[in-house]
């Protein structure tokens, strides 16, 4: 309604008002309900549920984490007493463990990366040295073999009750996320000791080194009857789990799955993890792109052998032939050892992101295989 001079009434202008607000405010309301019930149905949006579905269901044991949140001081210690007794099967029996400062690890950046470990001793007055390594390293066992001397230096009692020479035991745990000895691919655990090379007894039994080498381990669950293999397998399959194997023991390995939820960490907590995790993950790419150096160097070397033999056999049946065929058999040889071995590390990766539940189209489209190569991995 409007007057002679055609202007709205003050009254009718702020009814109108009200109800155009009224209309405004139902409108913002709708949009949030709408928004909130889309943000609770889809899980995808939640940052941090995505980033802990993708890491999996418990935290990777070979991480500096992983091995001080399942090992460390922390709630850990039934936890590595568990798992010194499995290792020592029977040898020694561990009752309880004091934590000292760990001093043996690189002092390096690049070391405290690759090289985690911890250092107690037990209630009969032995000493451990337990270390997960990532990387292999040119002088791995000399490096053994200088950390547990070092210690033993410090161990000798100073004075007068040092001239009788006692000394405790000592033992070097070593966790080996690499290959020992390329020559031994089946060797995935090395018992060493100071033995008698005529008789093949122990000469002495008070230093020793039990290294467990996880690329070699490949028994499946029923193969699987040691508390060692059971520790082993662990090491190499815990992210990768749902929930406990039915074949290992509750009483032993119970506090593992129950103190090594990813759901159950902390913010400050993920971030370390996912820290330890990355550096986990780039020495993994260091490994793979030595590997491919090797192959390199491999396929260049039997070329060069085949020119070699080329040549040799040319001298005999013709030059020219023979260059020809050595330089054939050295470029096929390394070709196929280049392709079997890469198509191998494509599946193994392929194998572990279809177990963290990524689709089978997205593997295949990243790592340059079939949907059905992929769907068919178990």
């Amino acid at each position: 309604m409007r007057t002679d001079s055609g202007k709205m009434p003050q009254n009718s202008l702020l009814s109108r008002c009200a109800t155009d607000l009224n209309t405004i405010k139902t409108n913002i309301f709708s949009f949030y309900r709408v928004l909130f019930l889309s943000l609770k149905q889809n899980p995808i949006v939640s940052v941090m549920k995505k980033n802990r579905n993708f890491l999996g269901k418990y935290v990777d044991m070979c991480t500096d984490f992983g091995m001080k949140l399942y090992f460390g001081p922390d709630g850990g210690k039934p936890n590595l007493i568990n798992f010194l007794n499995g290792l020592f099967e029977g040898e020694k029996v561990i009752k309880d463990l004091e934590y000292r400062p760990a001093e043996h690890n690189g002092t390096q950046e690049a070391d405290r990366k690759v090289i985690f470990d911890l250092y107690c001793t037990s209630e009969d007055g032995s000493h451990f040295i337990i270390e997960m390594q990532q990387l292999s390293q040119e002088f791995f066992k000399d490096r053994t073999v200088y950390y547990t001397s070092r210690l033993i230096n410090k161990l000798v009692p100073r004075g007068h009750k040092g001239n009788t020479y006692e000394l405790p035991e000592v033992y070097f745990i070593g966790i080996l996320n690499f290959v020992l000895d390329r020559s031994v691919s089946e060797q995935y655990y090395y018992d060493v000791a100071l033995c008698d090379r005529e008789s093949n007894v122990v000469f002495y039994d008070k230093l020793g080194y039990k290294l467990l080498v996880l690329p070699n381990f490949k028994k499946e669950q029923s193969e699987i009857k040691r508390y060692m293999d059971m520790w082993l397998y662990l090491f190499k399959h815990m992210e990768e789990l749902d929930e406990m194997p039915k074949f290992l023991d509750n009483r032993v390995f119970g506090l593992i799955f129950d103190i090594g939820k990813v759901a159950n960490l902390t913010e400050s907590d993920m971030k370390l993890y996912e820290s330890s995790l990355k550096n986990k993950r780039d020495a993994e790419s260091v490994r793979l792109t030595a590997i491919k150096e090797g192959l390199r160097e491999g396929r260049e070397r039997g070329l060069q052998e085949g020119l070699q033999k080329g040549m040799e056999e040319g001298m005999e049946k013709g030059i020219e032939k023979g260059i020809e065929k050595g330089m054939e058999k050295g470029l096929q040889k390394g070709r196929s050892e280049e392709r079997a071995r890469a198509e191998a590390e494509k599946l193994k990766s392929a194998l572990n992101l279809k177990k963290r539940g990524l689709r089978a189209e997205d593997i295949a489209e990243d790592l340059g295989l079939t949907v059905e190569q992929v769907e068919e991995l178990k």
